[in-house]
């Protein structure tokens, strides 16, 4: 007959403590071991009462109350598993496990500074305390003291190199700190040595997740929901790689149960599982995402508060310029900077003075280079990982207006905002929602995208632009697509000419029009409803278009049409990279038509460049409606 090992042993040792009990009934100890029992065979309710049994045969048993204490903290009834830590301590201070295990109910109630000198002075009365190590090491890295963090969990690690939870605990702290290889060895690491840790599969998933491994996160969240059936922030991890894959298995049954897991969670006062950015992605109330947005603001207090940073003090009067400080981790190759680069040069320096404060590094891009240079002054805060170090250069700088241009998406530090450098904070551009904070006092909007009596939903104040507070780079950004012309050999009586045949991209079009007819076409478009209007487009006469045409349908990068070097649209990201992200302006002419990127001649094209997880099932319907 097939048996688990670790429960045989189990009933032997109960049966063995109450053999033990039948000779000595008041043995205080015996009644300690064999509730320890109970306890590791989750009778946490027989294990409590044995606990007591203990202690009312000797009131003095520290280790009996600091046991009693962990059964109760394990029922919910942490009030109860406080006193108990706390008479445990009474009778012997020095009680290490006491320290340790009231430090842990001190850092859930928030109480971090308490949690801290806790585990401290537990690791004063015993230094080889690995799991002390490891927590302290949590709050650490709770406070953004990731270096230290980091020295505890190596000690906890040493202490005890089985230690499966430090390993996945510095695993967050590395990839806080852009380790992601260190970060992914560490949870791998911990699930060699417990192969059923649910928390480290999770965190396992985050970093494929992270790193665009899809389909390795989708079975680590699994692996972790097969362990651990009830982990909302797999679950809802689980769902968000899903959405990107546009995987809508189930679909609705998940929506429903997600939206349940975040109202039981805002219900409760927890860290939702749905960050807020991916709020937006879900049937979720406008107050469940004002929520869940707030809950995360909540967290940047927390954070800030240990650092005991007295309030700034702000100037009453101007004294000179208006200061606007552009806080960002998207200064380079990002949208964000792809919208707004040309912003900070265009403030008018007699009365306003730029600031932008970028926080992550140097990406080479011009992007980064653009608004650097442009902007009165750019300084890089992520050489500056402190938050109140940051915080403290930025009210140094005087800045009257900081505005706030991530939000919640990645990179985002609203810790500086949560400290309030400057007396007036800002939402603006990179996050499409509310903050939920107190520390942010305006949102820059425009009254289509939030409607004014929709203010309620929104923690911040409305400051609305005229007419959008969507701002666009393509003006300066592609300067040679301002005028569109079309080729096409000598045009017949009826001046009829495709559309589509090719179009010259380039600020210079001089050397191809030297020698080149230019027809103005004119066409007037007679909709079913509305106004008859008139439309132009120009066209160039070529002799023959036959080269063009060849390059086109062969493949070549160039040709050349009366002495003049035309490049094939396709090749550009071979002939200059830069030119075809948007960096730099093309030097040569660019020839683009439709058949190059093998589109149809004779229809509407609807194009959706944007990130696969925003569509849904509803939206993907819309847009079948649209083309059918």
């Amino acid at each position: 007959m097939l048996c688990n090992r670790g429960v045989v042993l189990c009933f032997r040792a109960v049966a063995a403590y109450l053999r033990a009990l039948n000779l000595s009934p008041n043995n205080a100890v015996v009644h300690g071991n064999l509730a320890c029992v109970y306890y590791e065979q989750g009778l946490i309710d027989l294990a409590i009462d044995t606990y007591r049994r203990a202690i009312e045969l000797q009131p003095n048993f520290p280790d009996a109350y600091c046991n009693l204490a962990n059964a109760l903290k394990e029922k919910g009834r942490v009030g109860e598993a406080e006193e108990c830590y706390n008479t445990a301590l009474r009778l012997s201070p020095t009680h290490a496990d006491s320290l340790n295990n009231l430090a842990n109910i001190k850092r859930e109630q928030g109480y971090i500074e308490e949690a801290t000198r806790l585990y401290l002075k537990a690791l004063e009365v015993f230094p080889e305390f690995a799991a002390a190590h490891s927590n302290l090491a949590s709050v650490l890295q709770q406070q953004g003291k990731l270096n230290e963090a980091l020295m505890h969990y190596k000690e906890a690690i040493r202490i005890q190199p089985t230690f499966a939870d430090a390993y996945s605990n510095m695993g967050n702290t590395l990839k806080e700190m852009q380790d992601i290889q260190g970060a992914l060895q560490c949870y791998t690491r911990a699930i060699q040595i417990n192969p059923a840790f649910a928390d480290a599969h999770s965190n396992l998933a985050s970093i494929h997740k992270d790193s665009g491994n899809i389909p390795e996160a989708i079975q680590s969240y699994r692996t972790a929901l097969k362990l651990k059936p009830d982990f909302p922030d797999a679950y809802c991890n689980l769902a968000h790689c899903l959405q990107i894959v546009c995987d809508w298995t189930d679909y609705e049954a998940r929506m429903k149960k997600l939206v349940s897991i975040v109202a039981e969670q805002l219900e409760k006062n927890r860290l939702p599982s749905v960050h807020p950015h991916h709020s937006m992605l879900y049937p979720l109330s406008h107050d469940f995402r004002k929520a869940i947005a707030a809950r995360h603001a909540n967290l940047c207090l927390e954070k800030i508060h240990v650092l005991h940073k007295p309030p700034y003090k702000y100037p009453k009067e101007l004294n000179g310029r208006l200061r606007v400080g552009y806080v960002s981790s998207d200064f380079g190759n990002h949208p964000t900077s792809h919208l707004m680069q040309s912003i900070p040069g265009m403030h008018d320096r007699a009365h306003v003075e730029v600031f932008c404060y970028a926080i992550s590094p140097d990406d080479g891009t011009t992007f980064r280079s653009k608004i650097a240079r442009e902007a009165e002054h750019f300084i890089d805060l992520s050489q500056i990982p402190c938050n109140g170090k940051a915080a403290d250069r930025i009210h140094a700088d005087g800045i009257h207006i900081l505005v706030n241009m991530n939000g919640y998406t990645k990179g985002a530090r609203n810790e500086i905002f949560a400290l309030r450098p400057a007396p007036v904070q800002v939402m603006w551009l990179g996050y499409p929602g509310t903050s939920g904070a107190s520390f942010m006092d305006y949102l820059i909007t425009d009254e289509v995208t939030c409607p004014v009596e929709l203010a309620s939903q929104y923690s911040e104040k409305l400051a609305f632009m005229p007419h959008t507070y969507f701002v666009g780079d393509h003006k300066q950004m592609f300067p040679h697509l301002k005028e569109r012309m079309l080729l096409s050999e000598k045009l017949g009586p009826k001046k009829d000419v495709a559309d589509n045949v090719a179009v010259i991209n380039a600020t210079d079009l001089s050397p191809i029009l030297e020698n080149t007819n230019v027809n103005e076409i004119r066409e007037l478009v007679r909709p079913e409803q509305g106004k008859v209007r008139e439309i132009s487009f120009k066209v160039a006469e070529l002799p023959t278009t036959t080269p063009i045409e060849t390059m086109i349908a062969s493949g070549q990068h160039q040709t050349s049409v009366n002495g003049v070097v035309l490049q094939n649209g396709l090749a550009t990201p071979q002939a200059n990279n830069r030119a075809a992200t948007g960096e730099e302006v093309p030097q040569s002419i660019v020839i683009t038509t439709r058949q190059q990127y093998g589109l149809p001649d004779d229809a509407i094209v609807y194009c959706n460049f944007n990130q696969l997880y925003k569509i849904d099932p509803s939206t993907l319907q819309m847009w079948v409606h649209v083309s059918i």
